[in-house]
């Protein structure tokens, strides 16, 4: 077996029928761009080159792809075909020895299983090259595979070089490949453009390399993304792939097709995600959580047995025993620690929140940092923002908050203080105290308005 893999990934389109500013291989599905798809699938293979060909908005995609370890990148200025993509990787492999695994940025939805399983053709065989075929049911359009009795490649021809004998061959080339490297340098340098597209073919190569065997993967796997119809069939297949898994894996999902769950969300056992739920980005449920319905998390780590009903947590942690929701919204790496129960309307940004308080209702809680058991009484705000820099609220163990109080940042509430409903607290208080402003309350009988009075 080769002791060194290389990958070279083709992303140098724009991808024009996408009809799209956005370079097609950074279009999305299930959370990842087409070309980190494309990436992820070679898992198992662990190879010990990547390199990412790019050539429209070449930047912008080196820059997407900047926190991908051990990316490399070489340029396509001009599209010229795939064997000239190829080509553009000969500088950066000088000196390289072993194999070559060609793979098209926007085709995602391959399986690591079945690149692990090309790759091991590729070397029991001792092949100079291999090449990822199907057996399509109409394969009008598509190049034809021709092989003997053992799968090796003896032609491949064009569709509209087909004879009409040829055309009933329904295994086509789905533009993957495996090569050795050295076998392949002899002859790619000196591929030519004989053609009514005056491009570089890859498959030019395949008639001076030998042995080339085939090897049949599912068309479901193969299919490429050239329009946004095909971006939606494509997530159709991989939420499939990505919810049976979890299902097997001891995930409850109720009424899955109308949930949405991210190829990067990791869900332990025991999980109930309820219907209308959608789970993106690096969020992480843990065991024994009840999520849904109707609820957003993204970018957010929820710890276990913590229930989360028509509710929004983004870039922020739940600690263990949360109840959150209905209808509460935690943003802006907040932190809510054990036992606490974020309820309806209440906001939590960029706050800190301790072990076993209660929000239950109608609050803003941002900048803040509550302690142990503190009570947030209904309509309790921190007034964080003066028009120009916010502010923090700290706020102590057992405080609590009585209904309709403001909190004026900056300010630090000790331990064990009440505050009076309807209070306005814009100055620091010691621990233990009771806290209220508020105006005498009077009463003026038999006052009417003016106009009852004229009446």
């Amino acid at each position: 077996m080769a002791s060194s893999l290389a990958i070279a990934i083709l992303a140098a389109g724009k991808g024009t029928r996408m009809r799209s500013s956005l370079p097609k291989v950074l279009h999305r599905l299930s959370g990842r761009t087409l070309v980190e798809n494309v990436i992820a699938s070679t898992a198992l293979v662990n190879p010990t080159r990547k390199i990412a060909i790019v050539g429209y908005a070449a930047d912008q995609v080196k820059e997407t792809l900047a926190t991908i370890p051990d990316l490399e990148f070489a340029l396509q200025a001009e599209q010229l075909g795939t064997g000239h993509a190829v080509q553009q990787v000969m500088p950066v492999l000088e000196g390289f020895k072993g194999n070559l695994l060609v793979l098209n940025g926007d085709v995602p939805l391959l399986k690591p299983e079945t690149i692990e399983q090309m790759l091991n053709t590729h070397n029991e065989n001792g092949n100079a090259a291999t090449i990822l075929t199907a057996q399509m049911a109409d394969p009008t359009g598509y190049g034809r595979v021709f092989c003997d009795d053992n799968l090796i490649v003896t032609e491949i021809v064009e569709h509209r070089d087909c004879t009409e004998a040829q055309r009933a061959n329904t295994r086509i080339n789905a533009g993957i490949y495996c090569f050795n490297w050295d076998a392949l340098m002899t002859i790619l340098p000196h591929l030519k453009a004989d053609n009514d597209q005056q491009e570089y073919y890859l498959t030019d190569v395949i008639k001076d390399l030998s042995p080339v065997m085939a090897m049949d993967a599912p068309t479901s796997e193969i299919a490429g993304i050239n329009n946004r119809k095909q971006l939606a069939e494509a997530e159709a297949v991989m939420q499939k792939r990505i919810k049976d898994e979890l299902l097997l894996s001891g995930v409850t999902l109720i009424n899955p097709e109308s949930i949405t769950i991210d190829a990067t969300v990791t869900v332990e056992p025991d999980v109930v995600i309820e219907p209308q739920t959608n789970l993106r980005g690096t969020t992480i449920i843990s065991a024994g959580c009840h999520i849904g319905p109707g609820s957003l998390i993204e970018n957010s780590k929820i710890g276990p047995h913590t229930k989360a009903v028509h509710s929004v947590i983004s870039d922020s942690e739940v600690a263990e025993n949360g109840r959150i929701g209905p209808f509460a919204h935690i943003r802006g790496k907040a932190s809510v620690g054990n036992d606490c129960r974020i309820g309806n309307f209440v906001e939590v940004k960029k706050s800190t929140i301790g072990n076993g308080t209660n929000a239950a209702h109608l609050s803003y809680l941002g900048d803040a940092e509550l302690g142990e058991k503190v009570n947030v009484g209904a309509g309790t705000i921190t007034v964080n923002y003066d028009g120009k820099n916010k502010h923090k609220t700290v706020v102590g163990d057992r405080t609590k908050t009585g209904a309709n109080s403001c909190l004026v940042a900056p300010i630090i509430i000790a331990e064990d203080v009440t505050i009076g409903a309807g209070s306005v607290i814009t100055k620091d208080v010691d621990a233990d105290c009771l806290v209220f402003t508020r105006s005498p309350q009077k009463s003026i009988p038999g006052w009417k308005p003016k106009y009852l009075r004229e009446a």
